[in-house]
């Protein structure tokens, strides 16, 4: 513990004061040597004192071990207080003659006793004595601490248990997991693209959808978007597409003019597509690159052209490549890995004309930087290079690199890294190399850079590494068409968790008797079996029985030419056949007729209406369609006399 420094309080040297007599012993004794002395002060609470400065002490070096010394309010102004009295030494004059009056002078503000100002300072002087030895037992429990810390990392790994989704038999190039944890997209080198839900699946792992978005092209890369609602896929075509979250088609992006040579002029990249990723909270901006030399930034999904190009140069103002990009965590900044072996960053609050970090030689010169990683906190850089080797930055210090891991080989120029939820942890995996059986899965500490552990996943490449933040569950995408997961039984939540514990429900099989057919072909017909012909044709045939069909009734048909429907095609014709009727109403013939055939039957024989209308009734007259009336009596007077012909 440093007791030079105090940071409170206020001390008062009177160094034109004289010393007090030697005579008392609760006045501290200073000589002409020491440049000054304290005022009077009782020794019990001269110690008090120093107990609370030493107590203020550590707590204040607590406060700064915890990082609280920047906030709240001010604190007083820490100064040494042996190097004030060094100063006071050299120039303070001669002390005079000692007076009663300076001994009974008492004041309120009285400072602490330093350690070299006093001459009798009681066991207050024994304390630095012990101090050496205080430091090697810290020494001893900083060991100790950082064994129970990598101790503490290791158990932060989770692999206490995994699960195996297969994705096809190709290499898989791209692995992406939703923001919420529910679900996970794969691309391989085969064109497509597999969904995985874990709510939905159960311990057969299988996806529940399968597309190829881009034709015949790899998938490269993809990312979710920060709502988890797009996807970005990155293949080797040069246009990127964004999906929905079922994996419909939302956009696609322009492509460039391949006659145009300056790059800013043209509406999209021109050759193939390298990597790309989201913005970190602008819902509809993301990043690409390519091997035109450029990155392009694009706002919003409506707008098919690029915001903003940024022109990649070598070292002699050639046009260069960039294999990888990505955005830090609050987005002021981009970085880009180029295939010269430089890494090059570009601040987003300003033009893009010229970059605002740019590291030559960070990697071997014509080896591709698959992976460009920030840290959670964004003060440190990871890059994994196809060089052998992953390197690890600081951004505050970016001409040195932090660490470097070698002997990590890597055969495909999408393989990269990823840190742990916390920034302690960096994770890498290795292609499989020759005479070699396993790939291992490789954990560094980002703090003492040593290796933590070594997984063994398969005997095929490690190429992509995922360590979801909200799940804590590791995927790794491997060479054979194979996602495994790795999770902790105690510090994982949900994922594949979820459906690991569901068991698969096998599908009843439908037992299929097959029937030989015996051929009789001199059979009689009741005995005969049908020739099993082709179903269409069994199909047209029983299509043509009215039974087999089910065939509706026909319609009736309506009547033409003044013609009613056929006789029990209508309704009311229907209702009387099947009330009993003795006689068939024939439908066919004129209803006036009908009606003028039992006039005389009604006049000789009245039943219903005549009698009761006998007075009143007129005399009925029917034209029979003669000349004379219906009974003969009429002349025909009151008919009308026959047309005229029309003069001509």
């Amino acid at each position: 513990m440093q007791r030079g420094k105090i940071s409170f309080g206020k001390i008062n040297l009177n160094l034109s004061k004289p010393p007090a007599a030697a005579g008392n012993e609760s006045q501290p004794q200073a000589g002409p040597s020491d440049g000054g002395g304290f005022k009077k002060i009782d020794k019990n609470q001269m110690i008090k004192q120093i107990e609370d400065v030493t107590e203020d002490l550590e707590a204040q070096r607590l406060k700064e071990v915890m990082g609280l010394t920047g906030f709240g309010r001010k604190t007083a102004k820490v100064f040494d207080i042996n190097e004030q009295i060094a100063k006071a030494k050299e120039v303070a004059p001669a002390p005079p003659p000692a007076s009663d009056e300076d001994d009974d002078d008492d004041e309120d503000i009285i400072g602490p006793l330093p350690s070299m100002a006093s001459g009798d300072n009681g066991g207050e002087t024994k304390e630095p004595s012990k101090k050496p030895s205080k430091n090697s037992d810290d020494d001893e429990d900083d060991d100790d601490d950082d064994d129970d810390e990598d101790e503490d990392l290791e158990k932060k790994i989770p692999d206490s248990h995994e699960v195996k989704m297969q994705h096809g038999s190709k290499a898989i190039l791209a692995l992406a997991g939703d923001p919420a944890g529910a679900r996970l997209v794969s691309g391989s080198i085969d064109y497509e693209v597999s969904f995985w839900d874990f709510a939905g699946m159960d311990s057969s792992m299988r996806s529940f959808r399968t597309i190829q978005p881009c034709e015949n092209y790899p998938i490269r890369d993809l990312h979710y978007s920060i709502t988890g609602d797009m996807i970005l896929v990155i293949s080797g075509n040069s246009q990127a597409k964004i999906l929905d979250r079922d994996g419909f088609e939302k956009m696609e992006c322009v492509k460039g003019d391949l006659y145009i040579t300056d790059m800013s002029k043209t509406k999209g990249h021109t050759a193939q597509l390298t990597s790309g990723c989201w913005h970190p909270y602008t819902k509809e901006e993301f990043l690409t690159a390519a091997m035109d030399g450029t990155l392009r930034i694009w706002k919003g999904i409506k707008n098919k052209e690029q915001h903003t190009v940024i022109k990649i140069r070598a070292q002699g103002g050639l046009k260069t490549n960039a294999s990888s990009c990505a955005y830090n965590r609050d987005a002021t900044l981009i970085a880009a890995g180029c295939i010269d072996g430089s890494i090059q960053m570009w601040d987003t609050r300003k033009m893009f004309v010229n970059t605002t970090h740019c590291l030559r030689g960070a990697h071997q010169k014509g080896s591709e930087i698959t992976s460009i990683m920030f840290s959670y906190l964004g003060q440190q850089l990871a890059t994994r290079c196809n060089d052998e080797t992953m390197k690890l930055w600081d951004i505050r210090s970016f001409k040195q690199p932090l660490h470097v891991w070698s002997n990590l080989y890597s055969r495909y120029d999408t393989t990269d890294c990823c840190f742990s939820p916390d920034d302690k942890i960096l994770v890498t995996g290795e292609s499989l190399a020759k005479g070699e059986k396993e790939a291992n899965l490789h954990f560094y500490n980002t703090q003492t850079f040593e290796e933590i552990k070594r997984i063994a996943v398969t005997d095929s490449h490690i190429i992509k590494t995922l360590w979801h933040p909200k799940l804590n569950q590791l995927f790794v995408g491997c060479g054979n068409g194979v996602i495994k997961c790795y999770y902790d039984e105690q510090r994982s939540l949900r994922g594949a968790k979820l459906c690991a514990v569901k068991k698969y429900r096998k599908k009843r099989q439908v037992e299929v008797v097959g029937v030989s057919q015996i051929i009789t072909p001199h059979a009689l017909p009741m005995f005969r079996q049908e020739k099993s012909g082709s179903s269409r044709k069994k199909m047209e045939k029983d299509r043509l029985d009215p039974v087999k069909s089910r065939r509706p009734d026909l319609p009736i048909t309506s009547g033409q030419g003044g013609r009613v429907a056929s006789s029990g095609g209508t309704l009311s014709s229907y209702v009387i056949r099947n009330l009993g009727l003795s006689k068939r109403v024939d439908d066919d013939q004129d209803p006036r007729e009908a009606i003028l055939k039992y006039a005389k039957e009604a006049e000789e024989n009245p039943y219903w209406i005549a009698p009761a209308y006998k007075q009143t009734q007129p005399k009925p007259v029917f034209s029979s369609g003669t000349e004379g009336g219906a009974d003969g009596d009429d002349d025909g007077d009151d008919e009308p006399g026959n047309k005229k012909a029309k003069k001509e």
